[in-house]
This record gives structure tokens, C-alpha cells and sequence, in this order.
């Protein structure tokens, strides 16, 4: 089963039993056990492996203009319209309309929600071109909080780029989502947004992935992105 998830080979899956290093359902491991794949769950080294058949992960460079949800009422293109339509998957968490960048789309709702929700950890990283010339202490003051029409938002990190021709380029690393957020945040240090992409969902990343293209994850970046949210 762990050789057949594509993690290693079959020797491979059998020296980590043997080490100790996977479980089922919390409990150790061992040669020739078989696994319920729809209800077990299987660790290595403490991180999930996901096993049950028909999970498919797909990470999308999503265009600005294509809207981030499964369906639109108004006929729009979305973001589903871009990857397989078979078997179904749903966006995980949202860019808005004007935004692009990284976005994963599956049918792993454990996954989903462990990156979705801030409790879990999983942070985005975002390069954010705005106009203007913003102080490297108006930048920083992202960090320590803003107030915005539905509360506090605060960012992990933020920073300079690099400034060009009336225009800087920020980067900022967010633990929540909230709709058009890093936009709002932007604003109330005085930074008009003119693009914004996000560039990393917690250490997934893909300088190489055109607007428009997708592509599936390897079993070894879904594990990190497990790794990456906090039980």
C-alpha cells in the first residue's frame, strides 16, 4: 500500500515498518498488514500519507479575470473549468477575480481544511505591486496590525522587494484568508494594489508553472503540505 502510493518502493515501505516509522490509525505497523484505505489512517514518520483511492491533488498558476469556486451563477470562467472534469474537485480557499497565483484545487477535504483554516498554520506568500514609494516602516506596521471594516488583520511577514518607476513590489506572508484581505491591508497603509499573485502555499511553491497551467502534486508535496499545518 505505502508502495503503491508512490512513496518509495515495496523493500523501501518495508524497512520503514520495520523501523517503526509508519502507522495505522496511531498504532505501529507491520509486514503484511492490510489497510482499509477508505477508513484507516496512515502515518510515516508522524505525517499522513493519503491512500485512498481516487484523491487527486492539482495546482493551478490561476489568471487573473477566472473566478475561484467551482460554479458561477453569472457564466463566468472559473477556475474548475481549467483543470479535469473528472472526478470533481473544488478550489481550496480563494483568490479573488482581480488576483493570481498558486491555487490547489482536490478532493481531499481533510487537506482542504487543514489549509484553509488559520488554526492549522499553513501560510500564503504573496508578491504585491503597488503604487507608489511606502516606507519601510509602513511596510513593517503590516506585521504589528491594521484595522480594517471587519477587524484586526495582521500579516507574518512583510516586506520591501524592490522599488522601480513609481511602482514597489512587496512581499507578504498571511495565516488567514479573508476576501481581498491583502488588498484591504495594502490600502490602509496608503498602497494602491496594481497585481497581486501568490507565489507559495506553505512550502509549495512553482516559479516555473505558466498563467493558465496546471499540474498534479507529487505524493512528496502533498505529505509537506500535511507537514506544514499544525493537529
Amino acid at each position: 500500500m505505502v508502495a503503491r502510493s508512490g512513496l518509495c518502493s515495496r523493500r523501501a515501505a518495508e524497512e520503514l515498518i520495520r523501523a517503526g516509522r509508519i502507522t495505522v490509525d496511531g498504532v505501529l505497523a507491520h509486514l503484511g498488514q492490510k489497510i482499509e484505505t477508505n477508513e484507516e489512517k496512515v502515518e510515516v514518520d508522524g505525517i499522513a500519507l493519503p491512500v485512498a483511492p481516487g484523491l487527486v491533488y492539482y495546482l493551478l498558476n490561476k489568471p487573473a479575470g477566472v473566478i475561484s469556486t467551482a460554479e458561477d451563477t453569472h457564466g463566468r470562467a472559473t477556475v474548475v473549468d481549467l483543470v479535469p472534469a473528472e472526478p470533481r474537485v473544488f478550489p481550496v480557499g480563494r483568490l479573488d477575480q482581480d488576483s493570481g497565483g498558486l491555487l490547489l484545487l482536490t478532493n481531499d477535504g481533510d487537506l482542504a481544511q487543514r489549509i484553509t483554516h488559520p488554526s492549522h498554520g499553513v501560510t500564503k506568500t504573496y508578491a504585491v505591486l503597488v503604487e507608489g514609494s511606502p516606507r519601510a516602516a509602513e511596510v513593517r506596521s503590516l506585521t504589528r496590525g491594521v484595522q480594517l471594516d471587519d477587524g484586526p488583520a495582521q500579516a507574518i511577514a512583510a516586506r520591501i522587494v524592490e522599488s522601480m518607476d513609481g511602482m514597489t513590489l512587496l512581499e507578504l506572508v498571511m495565516g488567514e484568508g479573508r476576501k481581498r484581505e491583502v488588498r484591504r491591508m495594502c490600502e490602509a497603509i496608503g498602497c494602491s494594489v496594481t497585481a497581486l499573485f501568490r507565489t507559495a502555499i506553505g512550502p509549495l511553491k512553482d516559479g516555473n508553472l505558466r498563467e493558465g497551467e496546471w499540474r498534479s502534486l507529487t505524493i512528496e508535496e502533498v505529505r509537506s503540505l500535511y507537514g506544514a499545518s499544525v493537529r
